[in-house]
């Protein structure tokens, strides 16, 4: 895999390399990885938010629940988070509230108790306004060759969703939200901007990057293959879902060589997410990552591509 595909990584490890609570890691991975999309390109008008450099003080508060991680625990709760999505945002809404800034998280906006308008992923204090910030952590693979500003070929690893599909929906329907008149009549203050805030990784094959205007130039990225196509004398983790955001360390997962993550991925049906790992100091830390795709993953895109049954 090209060099340029570790840079993240070994950068995220040095600066937060004392961070191994999955929690804390996680979050900290969402404060400080690269915008996926670029705030400044034109192709988005002015609507991505972006957080900005971790300030020395939100690095030693990160610290300090490192230290003692009972409060993001208890933000948390006891539940088990299915979806990856909402596991993100709680941990953004934890961060939004410790720092003073959450006025309103997942507000939903009603006609009546029957009909509902939509939901605020995160409205936020600005002086005398709020701001609204629609929240999203997304995973795309990159099948074929990239359509400038449509983002179709940006593929969420089921089939199933589209980086074009997600922004078109957030940009023309979530943001638009505070504007519907049930809004209006719900906030106490004024929303003085409607942005949004997108974290993520994009993977190309074999790692190989491509340009994309509106994509950030530092975005996290990653590989995706076949496994017969599997990088050799790798050692690998398999990631679980509520795993994806983080680059991974640990010591309890299974470890497997190239061989050995084949032999387990024989009957694959779904595309599986991988951090090829080395050891520092006793710890398993992931070097580079991919999404291993059935063989026919591509034939399936492209097939669904012809049929109008991808999404776009």
């Amino acid at each position: 895999m090209p060099g340029a595909a570790d840079r993240f990584q070994q950068g995220f490890e040095s600066r937060w390399g004392h961070l191994t609570h999955p929690h804390v890691r996680a979050l900290a991975w969402l404060l400080d990885s690269p915008d996926l999309l670029d705030p400044a390109s034109p192709h988005w008008g002015g609507r991505i938010a972006s957080l900005g450099p971790v300030t020395p003080a939100v690095a030693v508060w990160l610290g300090a629940l490192q230290d003692d991680p009972a409060p993001l625990d208890a933000a948390l709760g006891a539940r088990f988070y299915s979806r990856l999505g909402l596991y993100a945002e709680k941990l953004m809404a934890f961060y939004f509230e410790q720092q003073g800034l959450l006025h309103a998280h997942g507000l939903q906006v009603q006609v009546n108790r029957n009909d509902t308008v939509g939901e605020f992923d995160f409205l936020l204090r600005h002086g005398d306004a709020l701001l609204h910030w629609e929240f999203a952590t997304k995973f795309y693979l990159l099948e074929g060759h990239p359509d400038a500003g449509v983002f179709h070929h940006l593929i969420g690893p089921n089939l199933a969703d589209t980086l074009g599909l997600k922004m078109r929906k957030i940009l023309d329907k979530q943001l638009a939200l505070s504007r519907h008149p049930a809004a209006l009549s719900l906030l106490s203050q004024p929303v003085v901007a409607a942005q949004a805030l997108v974290k993520g990784w994009l993977f190309y094959e074999h790692g190989t990057l491509a340009s994309m205007d509106g994509i950030s130039s530092e975005h996290a990225h990653g590989f995706w293959c076949p496994p017969s196509q599997l990088p050799q004398d790798q050692r690998y983790v398999i990631l679980p879902k509520l795993q994806w955001l983080a680059p991974y360390k640990g010591v309890e997962a299974a470890v497997f060589d190239t061989a050995a993550l084949r032999t387990q991925l024989i009957d694959l049906q779904q595309p599986v997410l991988v951090a090829a790992v080395g050891q520092i100091d006793g710890w398993e830390v992931e070097q580079r990552r991919g999404f291993i795709v059935p063989e026919d993953w591509t034939a399936q895109a492209a097939a669904r591509r012809m049929a109008g049954t991808l999404p776009a």
